[in-house]
């Protein structure tokens, strides 16, 4: 089969190979056709060094697909049915899971490192998260691998998999944001613009959408952001709509030091400030001790969105289906495999929040 392969870290592009296979289902496995793939600036963290990923390996962990083989353990699956690829399963024993984070869940994401579930050539290699959605078809573990209704389109289930929910997921269910409250969004992006409709969805009064690539403030506004500015913009917007209070909630989308400082600076006191971004583990932000307590601000990381994919997956279906989130409007542009490269030129460009690859 056709996959999208990163031979190194650091590649600025993939390598279309023809050679590519998966290993067969273990007894807690699936093998999956894949149907739809986004591609997450996360994918570009992988290639450059980023996120944590093993090269040569298949990229790529937002998609969906069709069940075409499980394994003999499997009893929640059947082949033929649809589902959307989850790059952190829960294993529902674990003490995360058991604590009600099964997004925090670490069993499968462990086993991502250790168990490769393609071969390319006669080489075993690894996926992206324990994923690889950019080849037709991949190996997750049956909790991976989420079933959702046929009518369904594959673009938007693929879509849910990870820019959706991790958006609207820190909104919803890191933050808890209410009715009324004031929320600044740093970064317009797929995710960005995920948290933008989150807010919406929470009643807040006040959206803030900052970015500095500005044919992104119309599209944010079309989402439901109240306000839309550049960063250089954004203390002029803060006194204006604030009295230089600062924003109930601010989520930093981006990853940046920069960025994370600049959400936490817009935030009022006693204010919630919410990193959903992908930074790199060498990167540092710093606080003084002193404004840490003065200002009683609330520092928290969302990771996934805080989601747990056995309820929230259903959850934003739904909310699709009830005309309260606009997916379609989310995909700026379709792709084939063949285009992969193109698409991840997009990414880098900044000017698309989400490029499907359609794999037929």
């Amino acid at each position: 089969m056709q996959a999208a392969v990163l031979n190194q870290v650091g590649d600025s592009d993939l390598e279309l190979r023809e050679d590519v296979g998966t290993t067969r289902p273990g007894p807690d496995e699936v093998r999956v056709r894949i149907r739809a793939a986004g591609i997450c600036h996360s994918d570009l963290s992988a290639m450059d060094g980023t996120l944590p990923a093993l090269a040569p390996g298949i990229i790529g962990h937002e998609g969906s697909g069709d069940v075409v083989e499980i394994g003999a353990a499997v009893t929640d699956l059947a082949v033929g049915d649809q589902v959307i690829i989850s790059f952190v399963p829960p294993c529902g024993k674990c003490a995360s899971c058991l604590r009600g984070e099964a997004n925090l869940c670490s069993v499968h994401a462990i086993a991502a490192f250790s168990s490769p579930r393609f071969v390319v050539g006669d080489q075993p290699v690894f996926g992206f998260a324990g994923c690889g959605t950019f080849a037709e078809e991949l190996v997750v573990p049956s909790a991976g691998a989420v079933r959702v209704d046929g009518d369904v389109p594959y673009e938007i289930a693929a879509l849910i998999g990870c820019g959706v929910l991790t958006g609207v997921g820190a909104v919803l269910n890191t933050a808890k944001v209410e009715p009324g409250a004031s929320v600044v969004i740093i970064g317009a992006g797929g995710v960005g613009i995920a948290a933008i409709q989150g807010a919406r969805l929470s009643g807040a009064t006040q959206i803030v959408a900052v970015d500095p690539v500005t044919d992104k403030h119309d599209l944010a506004r079309g989402f439901g952001a109240t306000h839309a500015c550049t960063p250089e913009a954004l203390p002029e917007l803060i006194e204006k709509l604030t009295g230089n209070q600062g924003f109930d909630y601010a989520f930093e989308v981006v990853g940046q030091p920069a960025t994370i400082r600049a959400a936490w600076d817009a935030t009022r006191r006693g204010g919630t400030t919410v990193v959903v971004g992908a930074g790199r583990a060498d990167a540092t932000v710093e606080f003084s001790a002193q404004e840490l307590f003065l200002h009683e601000k609330k520092l928290l990381g969302s990771f996934y969105g805080s989601a747990d994919v056995r309820r929230d997956y259903r959850r934003m279906i739904e909310l699709w289906q009830a005309g309260l989130l606009d997916l379609a409007g989310m995909i700026s542009r379709r792709i084939t495999l063949s285009e992969i490269n193109d698409g991840l030129a997009g990414i880098r460009s900044g000017k698309f929040i989400r490029q499907i690859v359609t794999v037929d």
